[in-house]
């Protein structure tokens, strides 16, 4: 079963850096939900305005708007080949405490990582920003 929001999304606007933010409360509502990613930009490929390289499939979870008008951004983990869609469950957060623009963490139902392992994952685009990993039993 993949999981879609019936109805409006229920946001606050708090200052960014809180555990409230705009992008936060929309993203919680997925912890341990089993959802489609499409992947944008897949392993390997760069990034369209930076360059960089994307170490793990990056895309979004389709028809979930973020506050920025964009489809809601998810890293999909615990595969090493570029794919165009996956199915998997939403692990955690990548919770940005000064730019609110988090990212699911999604990863195939067999698969699970610590947050060390989420970290060293995500590192090349996350490091950059200040974020914490976020999971429901936190």
């Amino acid at each position: 079963m993949i999981c879609v929001l019936a109805g409006p999304v229920k946001s606050i606007n708090i200052a960014m850096g809180s555990n409230t933010s705009k992008y936060f409360e929309i993203a919680k509502q997925f912890l341990g939900k089993e959802v489609e990613v499409i992947i944008d930009r897949p392993l390997g490929s760069r990034h369209p305005k930076h360059g960089f390289v994307y170490e793990v499939n990056y895309g979004y979870i389709p028809n979930v708007k973020a506050p920025d008008g964009e489809d809601l951004d998810a890293y999909y983990l615990g595969t090493d080949v570029a794919v165009e869609k996956a199915i998997g469950v939403v692990r955690a957060i990548v919770h940005r405490l000064e730019d609110d623009d988090d990212k699911l963490v999604v990863m195939p139902e067999n698969i699970t990582m610590t947050d060390e392992e989420i970290e060293k994952a995500v590192l090349f685009q996350e490091k950059w920003f200040k974020h914490k990993i976020f999971r429901d039993n936190k």
